[in-house]
């Protein structure tokens, strides 16, 4: 069948979902299935962490003075360079129609159809169609972080649809769509540094094959760097943000002075530290399962000879292990689209459906209690208006 007739199907696998879960805080319910909500209604889908940063942000653009006389979050003004500018450009430059919180939710629905719609051309060059449409599906609710990212204000969104199309395009060959792109993805979030890393490391390791019998400058030649040259711009991309901090905060190198908003730690496994000010407990035992999820998949890739998606797994997971924050699946969704080509044939299968089907009550319950306690404090919206 045609592209185009799925189309339709995909905006549903957008919409439906993030409507759902909309829908009791939309009409102030008190409560879903025994679960208390807030009844703040719409407000409590914006103040959702950290959409009222990015909502600063978009305010602001980093001008401090602005920031210190009309927000009162108890957080340094370097913070906000933590949050990379293309995600508050996006929800300012629609601010205009729907207003900044709204204009917020708008971007990341959007952007969650593109993410949707980049995994299924992903995901139908591996398994027959019949089967793309399904598995898009699962990916679009699962696992319910990810369905709760794209239901809140969230660069997220953004950030994984620009590194699936920028993968999707390199390994179809285009590679000034897949630079263009791997730069959209830096511009959103600064883990988009890691995507460079990645084409760097497969370029370097194919062109290693026969290095011991030619010669460095046939060797070179062989890496078709010529060709790749585009992927230099998510470092140019990178560059950029860190220009606009000078301009704006005076500081080239604000995102390293964020505070503790750098979650990387040395060494490894630093997460189990209970004590860890963005830890704080000791139920800690699913990381186990986010690892082990995450280590079969790159294995399955490897065994699969998905050389590429192998090597961005793999860096992206190494990156991953030094990482303290307890909300360690939302660090983890951008390789999320790939360990779903890695685990295919058991989605595929009926038993896997039958499970799915019990299982999308409770990813709808986890979602409400999610997002109605992880709501950032604010008294007074007037400024993010």
């Amino acid at each position: 069948m045609k592209f185009k007739k799925y189309i339709l199907p995909l905006i549903l696998f957008t919409i439906i979902p993030t409507f759902l879960i909309w829908l009791p805080f939309f009409f102030k319910l008190e409560s879903i299935w025994g679960i208390p909500l807030p009844q703040n209604g719409m407000a409590t889908i914006v103040a959702n962490y950290d959409g009222p940063l990015y909502l600063v942000v978009a305010k602001s653009f980093y001008n401090p003075d602005f920031i210190r006389f009309n927000y009162s979050f108890p957080i340094p003004l370097e913070y906000y360079a933590a949050h990379f500018p293309l995600f508050p450009t996006l929800i300012r430059l629609f601010a205009g129609i729907a207003g900044f919180p709204y204009s917020m939710l708008v971007v990341t629905v959007v952007s969650s159809f593109f993410v949707i719609l980049y995994f299924y051309k992903f995901i139908k060059d591996y398994v027959d169609e019949k089967d793309a449409l399904w598995i898009t599906f699962v990916f679009s609710i699962f696992p319910a972080r990810f369905l709760i990212l794209r239901s809140v204000g969230s660069a997220d969104p953004l950030f994984m649809a620009a590194v699936l199309s920028s993968i999707y395009y390199f390994r179809k060959n285009k590679y000034w769509l897949a630079g263009i792109f791997g730069a959209v993805a830096q511009l959103t979030k600064s883990p988009g540094i890691l995507l460079f890393i990645s084409y760097l490391i497969f370029i370097l390791f194919t062109g290693t094959k026969n290095i011991a019998f030619i010669s460095f400058k046939k060797w070179l030649g062989k890496l078709n760097l010529r060709k790749m040259y585009p992927i230099f711009l998510i470092p140019l991309a990178l560059l950029s943000v860190f220009f606009i901090y000078q301009k704006t905060l005076n500081n080239f190198f604000a995102y390293f002075n964020s505070g503790d908003n750098i979650h990387l730690f040395f060494p490894p496994f630093q997460i189990f530290n209970y004590s860890s000010p963005w830890v704080g407990t000791s139920w800690l035992e699913e990381i186990l399962l986010v690892y082990l999820i995450a280590g079969l998949g790159l294995l399955k890739l490897i065994e699969k000879k998905q050389t590429f998606l192998a090597t961005f797994v793999g860096v992206f997971l190494f990156s991953i292990l030094f990482v303290s924050h307890r909300d360690l699946i939302r660090y983890s969704t951008p390789i999320l689209p790939f360990l779903y080509l890695s685990f295919s044939e058991t989605i595929t299968k009926r038993e896997f459906k039958y499970v799915m089907a019990i299982l999308i009550i409770p990813i709808y319950l986890f979602s409400l209690s999610f997002i109605s306690q992880n709501v950032m404090p604010i008294s007074d919206w007037a400024p993010f208006l």
